[in-house]
């Protein structure tokens, strides 16, 4: 900056509206407003004198908050809604937009003002449905006031209120688009159409362009940046473009001779549109020139400024709007011109000479960041007119061929003046300074002549007479032939770890957890388009690197404040007086090893750095942690120098200043000292000898002496190449002052879950600089291109027109019900017929159900297992349109044992599951929408099962977002007829697997799996050789099996089998024969006998020999798969070699593929097929790389993508609201490619909740139903016993939130009521396993869990509940009995998402209780549809007295008994159950016969009530317990005595009997002597 101190103004209001705290007299009721509805207001009618905009000074806020409840309700707006259009009979008065328009303008547009709007859904109610074209300024304003607070706050479908209202959608963007280029005066800001109102004009512009997806918003949104905007071109750079596209050209005729045909009128809107944007240019230069080099910077000038930017960025960044825009941006010069103006040089003087981020600096930054993400796009490497990508190779082409050009122009035109261009090499004429030698030599006129002739504008868009200035025509002829560095290049040199001038840049990392989404950042945005593949992994890369940073800001935050640095003077050194757990003060740090440049490189390969710190501090338990660290965890490494203390009123008037306006986050490096920052990964941990510890070796602890652990670490670390480089530069070049390197003071580490940033940035750089190769039929979709149907199973152009569905369907009628709307005709005895035939079932599907054009392909397996010629049904048969034909087959024997037999799908699968099936099992994208408890799981392994049969040959990857999920998956999948040698589970969590047997299911566990399977074969083999009385050791090896197999088995086989076929077909075989010669009876003796039985007929037994000889086959061909591992002599190269060779079903979550792309890519991983659960929950990058995770050679093996997820539940975590809300990073692909309107298949039937519990949530979905079980199995039909209803909303009207530190929601009174029903639910003897306690914030669960840990926990008659977590965290769970809290009183809060309301409501089977704010949550419009079902019954919690869950449970006993013996003759009816225990709906007063039981019911009024209720129930409880228990020890002590009173009669008799046998052996001892 310059030595004058500027005046520059705090930022107020970069965004929609002012973001400052109100007062709290602007929310009183203002009962005069109220009346002036009655009178008439003009709109220049003023209250009080409005202030200037540009000069008006703001208030310095941290955030600003919703309104709440209690400003919501008195508010003047909310009286006029109520009045006006929150009633049933509405009538429209104009005056009332006047007075609310007067209201805001009062507050100046106060967020809270158009919040409260927005939430009494004015735009809805009331200025839509009475919009005329002849509708005013303010009209246009109000509306584009509250569209924008919609985006603002993120709210879903917000343009389906133009459903069938085209017309004034089309009215509505005209006029604004009117209002945007109106004349312009920047000395008047009392207009109406000010800089504040024209930079809401320009924000309502962003999001129609962000809203492509809308063809309501295309139509009208492509129409002015379509090819007539090339009506603005320079005509030599027009028709230059016309040569190399000469369909444009075809097309700009066309469009030339309508437009002379059009009527005056039509001409005007053309004129309007296709000058649009020149106009909207000759605005933004105007306000930009404005814009003084010193002194005070108007606040309204810059923000509009920075969000036209924004807008450009938009338009480059979607190849829709970029094919005509690109050429006319830089035809106009706008960039240089920014570049140029007086904004730009203060921004670039502030970011040269910057110490301190103020709000004043970051807001002259975020200008020049912005302009350079414009200018990168501007040159983006894509061809704007095809779309196709270009390489480095391509770019070099075209920069050499226009070099080339320019010198052929300056040898044949400009001979004298540019003699040396025109005969020097290329390498010379690229360099940007000796270029600018060339031409800064030229005069004006012969510069405007080169410029001419090399097609760059010369003169002035804003005057045509006026040409622009020679430096700038300099700049444009200098930027058009110089070298551009490659994005490659870009993308190597760039640190990984973020440092910290990234972590703490406010205009890249906002510090605030709570973004208010009111101004633009210099972040990209996920959208629904990208350019190219390259620019959807750049977005990404830099968007999860800043996310990544934001993430480690707060943990530094966290430490800083923890450790309390301050400078000690007498030890002239920084001291700390406070500790962290995860951190710790560093005793030494030396780089001990820089590698040498690779070649081509000028960075060092690698840096090595010791670091010696001291544990002595922590306690064992955390010293363990630290001990805990491993090769390849990332730690940061903390440069805190706490600064001396100036005497007393200096420091105070120092603190005074830097005060005022200093960030948040700078708050951090002026108050604690933190300097640098820098990352580092751990390479090895160094013993006393100081050589690396063995990593396979357990750590242990060293001890100094006896009992006394040694404190002091040693830890190699690696530093970033990249970032050292770029720091012994700085230092080289005085830019910074001090080596960083012998700075740092304190290590940090992280939670190891969150530490993995850098392996997933590496493997996104790694794709970057590989050819990405995505199948054809995905690439275009991928990119947001082409036809949304293009990659659907029907459309792709090899489909599968034959399925074989192996146990799909149960059996013919099942059939018959998956296709309701076709004919099915069975193929037996080689003709149609219209009979029904056993599964399994292989479908044929018509022709014409696929592509004029398709190749049709069918699976070897398929054929095989049919038989009988391919061509003949596929070609020869007709088959109607709606017409499929079914065949089956005879599944082979697979042998006698019970292992042999084959597993089968139990499931009845619906219609629609069973098209997802269909979808899934063909090649293409499959799109699966799962609505809560609509057995998408049960469909995946379907699929994975019918792929797994048809294409053994194939290998499918799996991926999830959970491992919760990914376990759950995997246990249904070994239930099924696949072999468990080729299911291989990946990466962490396979602990948790609920399997019996088999071992581990990662690499190392199977193949110890395999050896000992390899044990137990060779066993076998060598019993079969003494069956067969052949000697030898065959069983010693694999390999000695295999040749046991090939010479003998197979001779003894087939001289008994095929003699055995010519004595069928010549039907001389006898039933004996073929016992008696039978090769293998002795081997299987141990087989289930009889083994062929006596009554079996000749076809029956040859199955069963044949599948004897089945299971004898299938042993040496396993054995054939394990002698790999027989072979290869390390666990490691075994492990690789299942992974890449015998692994057919591959499942990992998606964390874990990005993390270890490159190993996999690297063993040569190969699959062909990828299934994604919850993929709505992965975020866009981790759901691409599973895609990538093998080295494909030009073409894509991959044949399927299946994605399965529910967009309208959460999507995933991003912990920045910033980048979550403006740079759209929860968006996941799969919610893309719904945007984009890729077809999907729904799951229509739900079988987890009750059916008056799933009309919470039905009406987000197409059509949400009920599968039989929920209607009629006895658990969904009885009530829940103690309740009146299944479900209920209880108004916890008392009850009031708080906030003990911010954005940490509690409810203290919520949290009683919901600890008490939980009581209350344990006394009636509800198992604590059936209940889940939820709530919407983290505070509140932990205010639960307190009240449970005082209350419940201890007591034995309570214990606690299965969960007590927030609704985020269980989305993917379920239990029986769900207690919600809601915890908002002020405001809604984060659950207006309607996606949030859906996971909240829809976690339930049995029973849904929830509990909050009715009046806040009633009110709310994306809350309506579930409210007016809650509404429907009481708000008072009623309990049904008498019950107890034993009566339920024996009521369900009982009905199911009576289900059991239900007469098996179908004439028989079922008779009415004779429970008496009530039914669910008894209270549903809509139904006839149900009538309250007045007696039995009644209210809990509050929560005293319920928790004098509950206490009486504990004591009445209790009392039952200590009559029982006396009652028990009354009953033990009688049985006592009984037992002691039969003790003495039995050794009585045992008395009797011993003198009875003693005379009986006198008697027999006096025979013998007689004797």
């Amino acid at each position: 900056m310059s030595s004058k101190k500027e005046t520059i103004k705090p930022k107020q209001d970069i965004g929609f509206f002012n973001s400052e705290d109100i007062s709290d007299n602007e929310m009183d009721v203002d009962e005069i407003e109220v009346q002036n509805i009655n009178n008439e207001v003009k709109p220049e009618q003023k209250t009080e004198k409005e202030p200037k905009i540009q000069n008006k000074k703001p208030f310095k806020i941290a955030h600003t908050a919703a309104p709440t409840l209690s400003e919501i309700e008195s508010d003047v707006l909310t009286k006029l809604a109520n009045i006006n259009w929150n009633k049933d009979d509405v009538k429209f008065d104009p005056k009332v937009i006047n007075v609310i328009w007067n209201d805001l303008k009062i507050s100046d547009f106060s967020l809270k003002k158009i919040m409260l709007l927005e939430f009494n859904q004015y735009l809805e109610k009331y200025l839509l449905p009475f919009y005329t074209d002849e509708a005013d300024e303010i009209y246009i304003l109000s509306i584009a006031i509250v569209i924008n607070e919609k985006f603002r706050q993120k709210l879903s479908n917000i343009w389906d209120i133009f459903n069938n209202e085209e017309e004034k959608f089309k009215s509505i963007f005209k006029k604004i688009l009117n209002l945007l280029i109106s004349p312009l005066d920047l000395n008047n800001d009392e207009s109406l159409i000010n800089l504040k109102m024209r930079r809401n004009l320009l924000v309502f512009l962003i999001n129609c362009f962000q809203s492509l997806e809308n063809a309501v918003v295309r139509v009208e949104c492509m129409k002015i940046v379509s090819l007539p905007i090339w009506q603005n071109l320079t005509p030599s750079v027009r028709n230059e473009k016309f040569k190399s596209y000469p369909q444009f050209k075809k097309l700009w005729d066309r469009i030339e001779k309508k437009y002379k045909k059009s009527n005056s009128e039509a001409k005007e809107t053309i004129n309007f549109q296709r000058n649009f944007f020149l106009n909207l240019f000759k605005i933004f230069i105007t306000i930009l020139n404005s814009i003084p080099i010193q002194g005070e910077a108007p606040l309204y000038s810059i923000s509009f400024c920075e969000r036209f930017l924004e807008l450009l960025i938009d338009l480059e960044t979607q190849l829709p709007t970029r094919r005509f825009f690109n050429l006319l941006l830089n035809d106009l010069h706008i960039i240089p011109l920014c570049y140029n103006s007086n904004l730009a040089k203060r921004g670039l003087l502030v970011q040269q000479n910057i110490s301190v981020m103020t709000e004043d600096t970051e807001n002259l930054i975020l200008f020049i960041q912005l302009l350079d993400i414009l200018k990168f796009y501007s040159q983006f490497e894509i061809n704007d007119f095809t779309g196709y990508s270009l390489s480095d190779g391509d770019m070099t082409k075209m920069h050499y061929s226009n070099i080339k050009r320019l010198q052929l122009i300056a040898f044949s035109k400009f001979s004298d003046e540019l003699k040396e261009l025109a005969l020097s090499n290329v390498g010379k004429i690229e360099n940007r300074n000796i270029l600018k030698k060339y031409i800064d030599d030229l005069d004006e006129e012969t510069l405007h002549e080169l410029c001419e002739e090399v097609g760059i504008r010369v003169n002035s868009f804003m005057d045509e007479k006026q040409p622009f200035p020679m430096d700038l025509l300099k700049e444009v002829f200098i930027s058009k032939y110089e070298k551009r560095p490659s994005q490659i290049e870009r993308i190597n040199e760039m640190p990984l770890y973020p440092d910290e001038n990234t972590i703490f840049d406010e205009s890249l990392v906002p510090s605030t957890p709570n973004f208010q989404n009111i101004h633009c950042l210099a972040i990209p945005k996920l959208n629904l388009q990208f350019l190219t593949l390259h620019d959807y992994l750049l977005r990404n890369f830099n968007l999860f690197r800043l996310e990544s940073a934001f993430e480690i800001r707060q943990d530094i935050e966290d430490v800083i404040k923890r450790l309390g640095a301050s400078y000690d003077a007498d030890q002239q050194r920084t001291v700390f007086s406070g500790w962290s757990r995860m951190a710790v003060e560093i005793i030494s740090f030396n780089i001990v090893e820089i590698g040498p440049p690779k070649l081509g490189e000028n960075k060092p390969s690698y840096i090595k750095a010791d670091i010696e710190i001291d544990t002595k501090r922590f306690t064992d338990s955390i010293r363990k942690e630290w001990d805990s660290l491993r090769p390849h965890d990332i730690l940061f490494l903390l440069d805190v120098h706490a600064k001396e203390q100036l005497p007393g009123w200096v420091e105070y008037q120092k603190q005074k200043e830097n005060k005022l306006n200093i960030t948040n986050s700078q708050k951090i490096k002026e108050e604690y000292g933190l300097g640098f920052v820098r990352g580092c990964e751990i390479m090895a941990l160094l013993g006393e000898d100081g050589n690396p510890i063995d990593d396979s070796v357990p750590y242990t602890t060293p001890m100094k002496s006896i009992g006394e652990p040694k404190t002091i670490r040693s830890i190699r670390v690696l530093l970033d190449p990249n970032q050292y480089k770029m720091d012994i530069d700085n230092l080289n070049s005085k830019q910074i002052n001090n080596d960083v390197y012998s700075s740092f003071t304190i290590l940090m580490r992280r939670k190891p879950k969150e530490n993995n940033f850098k392996a997933v940035l590496e493997t996104i750089r790694d794709l970057m600089q590989t050819e990405l190769v995505v199948p054809n039929w995905l690439h275009e979709i991928f990119l947001g291109y082409g036809n949304p149907n293009g990659a659907e199973y029907t459309k792709i152009s090899n489909p599968i027109r034959t399925i074989d569905f192996c146990d799909t369907f149960l059996d013919w009628e099942h059939l018959t019900e998956s296709f309701p709307d076709k004919k099915i005709l069975s193929f037996k005895d080689d003709k149609l017929q219209n009979n029904a035939i056993p599964p399994p079932y292989v479908i044929t599907y018509p022709k014409e159900s696929f592509e004029a054009n398709a190749d049709f392909k069918i699976s070897k397996q398929l054929k095989n297992k049919r038989k009988l010629p391919v061509e003949f049904i596929e070609s020869e048969v007709e088959q109607d349109n709606d017409t499929i034909i079914v065949e089956t087959y005879k599944e082979e024997n697979k042998g006698p044992y019970l292992e042999d037999k084959t597993k089968t799908n139990s499931i009845k699968f619906t219609p629609t599951q069973v098209e997802a099936i269909h979808s899934g099992t063909s090649p293409g994208l499959t799109m699966i929408v799962g609505p809560p408890g609509t057995g998408k799981t049960d469909v995946a392994v379907q699929i994975i099962s019918n792929i797994y049969h048809n294409y053994p040959e194939q290998h499918t990857l799996l991926v999830t977002h959970s491992n919760q999920a990914l376990n759950q998956l995997f246990e249904k999948i070994v239930e099924l007829d696949i072999n468990p040698c080729h299911l291989l589970r990946l990466g962490h969590g396979e602990e948790e697997l609920n399997i019996e047997g088999d071992g581990s299911w990662g690499k190392y566990g199977r193949v110890n799996s395999y050896l000992e399977k390899r044990i137990e074969l060779l066993a076998k083999v060598d019993k079969l050789a003494k069956s067969l009385d052949i000697p030898g050791e065959h069983g010693y090896t694999c390999e000695t099996a295999s040749y046991f197999y090939q010479y003998h088995i197979m001779n003894i086989w087939e001289n008994y089998h095929h003699p055995l076929i010519q004595s069928i077909k010549q039907n001389t075989a006898t039933r004996e024969d073929i016992i008696d010669d039978f090769p293998f009876k002795k081997f299987f003796e141990d087989a289930p006998q009889p083994l062929l039985p006596e009554k079996a007929s000749i076809n029956e037994i040859l199955e069963i020999v044949e599948g004897c000889f089945y299971h004898i086959r299938k042993v040496f061909e396993q054995l054939d798969e394990i002698r790999a591992f027989e072979l290869l002599r390390t666990n490691s190269d075994r492990a690789n070699y299942l992974l890449v060779k015998e692994a057919k079903i591959v499942t990992m979550t998606c964390t874990h593929a990005a993390l270890k792309r490159r190993e996999l890519v690297a063993l040569g991983f190969k699959y062909d097929n990828v299934i994604m659960e919850e993929s709505a929950q992965i975020l866009e990058v981790e759901t691409f790389i599973p895609l990538l995770l093998q080295s494909d050679e030009g073409e894509s093996r991959l044949k399927r993508v299946i994605l399965i997820g529910d967009h309208n539940q959460l999507p995933p975590v991003v912990k920045s609201m910033a980048f979550q809300k403006y740079g759209n990073m929860e968006q996941s692909l799969f919610t893309r490619f719904i945007r984009l309107g890729v077809p999907y298949i729904e799951l229509d039937k739900q079988a987890r909740a009750r059916s008056s519990i799933a009309e919470l949530y039905r009406w987000k979905y197409r059509q949400l139903g009920d599968l039989e079980a929920v209607l009629k199995q006895p658990e969904y039909t009885f009530a829940n016993p103690g309740f009146a209803y299944d479900y209920q909303f209880i108004d916890v009207n008392d009850g009031k939130e708080s906030e003990p530190i911010p954005y940490f929601y509690q409810n203290i009174n919520e949290a009683e009521m919901i600890v008490a029903t939980f009581q209350y639910m344990r006394i009636l003897g509800y198992p604590a396993d059936k209940i889940t306690i939820l709530t919407t914030y983290n505070g509140q669960k932990q205010l639960i869990r307190d009240v449970l840990r005082r209350r419940c926990s201890w007591n034995p008659i309570f214990g606690k509940p299965h969960k007590v977590t927030t609704v985020d965290k269980y989305q993917g769970q379920q239990n029986d009995f769900v207690l919600l809290s809601l915890v908002r009183t002020k405001n809604v809060g984060h659950l207006r998402d309607p996606r949030r309301l859906i996971v909240a409501m829809s976690r339930a089977r049995l029973g849904l209780y929830v509990f909050g704010c009715l009046k806040l949550f009633s009110n709310c419009y994306e809350l309506k549809p579930t409210f007016e079902q809650f509404l429907k019954r009481p708000t008072s919690l009623i309990v049904h007295a008498d019950e107890t869950y034993a009566l339920l449970e024996s009521a369900i006993t009982e009905s199911k008994d009576a289900l059991n013996k239900m007469d098996i003759d179908n004439n028989t009816k079922l008779k009415k159950q004779s429970s008496t225990f009530r039914k669910v709906d008894c209270y549903d007063m809509t139904k006839k016969g149900n009538e309250v039981i007045k007696d039995k019911t009644f209210i809990i009024e509050n929560m005293e009530h319920m928790g004098q209720y509950v206490y009486q129930l504990t004591q009445d409880v209790l009392e039952f317990m200590k009559k029982e228990k006396l009652k028990e020890e009354a009953e033990k002590k009688e049985a006592e005595e009984t037992a002691k009173n039969e003790d003495i009669e039995t050794s009585e008799i045992d008395e009797n009997n011993e003198e009875i046998n003693e005379k009986i052996k006198d008697n027999e001892m006096m025979a013998e002597d007689n004797e």
